[in-house]
């Protein structure tokens, strides 16, 4: 009697699983390409492998007050002429995008603003590779929505892929 159940839930979980799988990929084929320049950070974690923990300069530069600012909401970017994010304002629902505009999701967790990319995972042994990293790599959906997709050295030259 608790078979089908079980497996319902199973299903369930299955399911949840591939749609969240699937709404990344199409991210990540249909994004916009945004660079993201990245602050100081700390590279590696002994417990989770070689990776690197990302902190986004646009995150530190805006002087996030917390008070009265929303925990979870959208930036308004506008691309420079080198394709690197540059902060406009904090969305509002009363003020449309302007031409070449676009969202940037943010959440703000234990004090510290998370835009949903912030760890970049590498095979092991290969964080030399990484180290002079200067910007991250994302692709962003109209929803404002972020997948990062690698990182880019100082000349904005690829570095390598994330891990998958």
């Amino acid at each position: 009697m608790r078979g089908p159940f079980i497996l319902g839930g199973l299903a369930l979980v299955l399911g949840s699983a591939l749609v969240l799988v699937a709404q990344k990929e199409a991210v990540v084929a249909s994004g916009q390409p945004v660079l993201l320049r990245l602050a100081p950070v700390d590279p590696r974690s002994l417990m989770q492998g070689d990776y690197m923990q990302l902190n986004y300069a646009i995150s530190a530069d805006q002087g996030w007050d917390n008070e009265g600012r929303p925990r979870d909401g959208n930036l308004v970017l506008r691309l420079d002429s080198d394709g690197v994010g540059q902060f406009v304002r904090f969305d509002s629902a009363d003020v449309p995008l302007a031409p070449g505009e676009f969202r940037l999701r943010y959440r703000i967790r234990d004090n510290r603003v998370r835009l949903g990319a912030e760890a970049f995972f590498f095979q092991e042994g290969h964080a030399d590779r990484y180290e002079h990293a200067k910007y991250g790599e994302l692709r962003v959906a109209e929803s404002g929505t972020s997948v990062l997709v690698g990182l880019r050295d100082e000349d904005r030259k690829p570095l390598g892929d994330a891990v998958h």
